[in-house]
């Protein structure tokens, strides 16, 4: 049986989830709250400018700890290190799952507090941070909307060709699974728990960002789905997960439910008003609309 430990704190939840197989391995949770950035005001209900709440997750055994993705502000950043920093282990390693940079900004922050560990991305994950670090729409994107909150000069990860992450003998499966909320998508399967850390191919209460897909796209964004189903994982984290929200396998169901819904409606609706009434309507119990809005919106400007 699972032994799960819930603290609640100033609206960040933190869990402790062990297999009794492996006792000296634990998997950890942080997970900010939505909170208000920059933009453009709402054209809607629900269009205020929030961003979405966000995990990260530490795997630790006896001496040792690998963090999977980093949180945006300072702030946030510096909240995770304290957590980090309490429970007494070395950080050797951060893993960023993919390269939209509110999963790896927090970098910079990060290596101040813990210099030896070293962070890692596949190539393809990268390639995208790179670019999202250089590309001047892009990078002035994230100044835009976190002005002073995070850094001009972001550290980007290195490359990372192996498919292990060794943890004190504990394999940590580097999996490129293909299409997520962004191509090129990863997640870091760990045997020994039966967990998947998901990134955000998986969502957990949370309107999922479709913004980068078409039809296609997200089908193969539900196969991506059965693959991490396919390990018949006890523990599935999200990357944009609510606070409290359980680490619960179904999330992965859940997820393509929403796909489905999402591609049926943008079929049936021509306005981005409407896309937005009916999936709110399919799906009224998840955090942060204004996601609703702007895949909304893109998935109009595709049809153009």
């Amino acid at each position: 049986m699972m032994t799960i430990i819930l603290i609640e704190l100033c609206g960040y939840v933190l869990e402790d989830l062990a297999m009794p197989d492996a006792p000296d391995l634990h998997l950890d949770v942080y997970v900010a709250p939505m909170r208000p950035m920059r933009g453009a005001p709402a054209q809607g209900p629900g269009d205020e400018p929030m961003w979405s709440p966000m995990s990260a997750t530490l795997i630790r055994g006896e001496y040792d700890a690998v963090l999977v993705d980093t949180l945006v502000t300072f702030g946030q950043v510096d909240a995770l290190a304290d957590w980090i920093g309490s429970f007494g282990k070395r950080l050797s390693a951060i893993y960023i799952t993919h390269g939209h940079a509110d999963h790896w900004i927090g970098l910079s922050r990060l290596l101040e507090r813990f210099p030896d560990a070293r962070a890692l991305a596949t190539g393809s994950v990268r390639e995208r941070a790179v670019f999202e670090a250089t590309n001047p729409g892009l990078s002035g994107y994230w100044q835009s909307i976190f002005a002073g909150e995070v850094p001009a000069d972001p550290v980007l990860p290195d490359r990372y060709d192996d498919p292990v992450i060794d943890l004190e003998g504990q394999p940590l499966e580097v999996i490129s699974i293909g299409q997520g909320d962004t191509e090129h998508s990863t997640i870091l399967h760990v045997p020994a728990l039966h967990a998947v850390v998901g990134g955000d191919v998986v969502y957990n209460q949370v309107h999922m960002m479709t913004a980068e897909t078409d039809e296609k796209e997200r089908e193969d964004w539900i196969a991506s789905l059965d693959r991490i189903a396919a390990l018949q994982p006890r523990i599935v984290v999200s990357g944009h997960k609510r606070v409290g929200a359980a680490d619960d396998p179904r999330t992965i169901g859940e997820s393509q439910q929403y796909l489905r819904d999402f591609s049926r409606i943008v079929a049936s609706e021509d306005a981005a008003e409407d896309i937005v009434a009916a999936m709110l309507k399919r799906h009224p119990g998840r955090d942060n609309p204004r996601v609703v809005w702007r895949s909304a919106r893109e998935a109009v400007k595709k049809r153009q």
